[in-house]
């Protein structure tokens, strides 16, 4: 059995596994630093530890992978928001319009509560006052990603509410089981 010292104490020449001669544990249980440096190097023996490149070739496809997807994550939420925005500019516009307010007014409602970039159109059909509001997506537009959002709302003109039943008015309300 070696010592500490190797076995030149005791005469004796420490060889085989865990001895100096072949590279083995020497001292307190310390490996020789020659055969750690080949591990790196990838010259270990059959079974050894190979890839030590490997991982830094991974970081740098990973990385920039996740970086795009992370963009893409963002630019979704913010044409979501965008979508959002459009739906209750329409909504105000068409609320605005259906109060008989002026066009002027109802497109300055709409665009109060729209993204930037926004177009408004405002029209009466018969009972009915549509807005629409359209507004280009934000993000990047170098890409091909310039998406179009389109929010429409309808509502019915006030002054067309009850407009049918003028000379009913004068009757009174019809409520069941009350004489009138």
């Amino acid at each position: 059995m070696c010592g500490s010292d190797g076995g030149a104490a005791s005469g004796v020449e420490c060889t085989g596994e865990g001895g100096a001669a072949d590279g083995g544990a020497v001292g307190r249980g310390r490996t020789d630093p020659g055969r750690r440096r080949d591990a790196y190097r990838g010259r270990a023996g059959p079974g050894r530890w190979r890839d030590a490149g490997f991982v830094t070739a991974e970081a740098a496809v990973v990385l920039p992978t996740l970086v795009l997807f992370t963009m893409a994550l963002l630019w979704i939420l913010m044409a979501a928001s965008a979508q959002i925005q459009c739906v209750d500019a329409a909504r105000a516009g068409a609320r605005a319009m259906a109060r008989q307010d002026p066009p002027g007014t109802a497109v300055a409602a709409a665009r109060q509560a729209a993204p930037p970039g926004t177009r408004v159109a405002v029209r009466r059909d018969g009972d009915l006052v549509r807005v629409e509001v359209v507004a280009p997506a934000p993000g990047p537009r170098v890409l091909g990603l310039g998406v179009r959002l389109r929010a429409e709302a309808v509502a019915l003109a006030e002054d067309t509410v009850g407009a049918g039943r003028q000379g009913d008015a004068a009757a009174g309300p019809d409520v069941p089981g009350v004489d009138s």
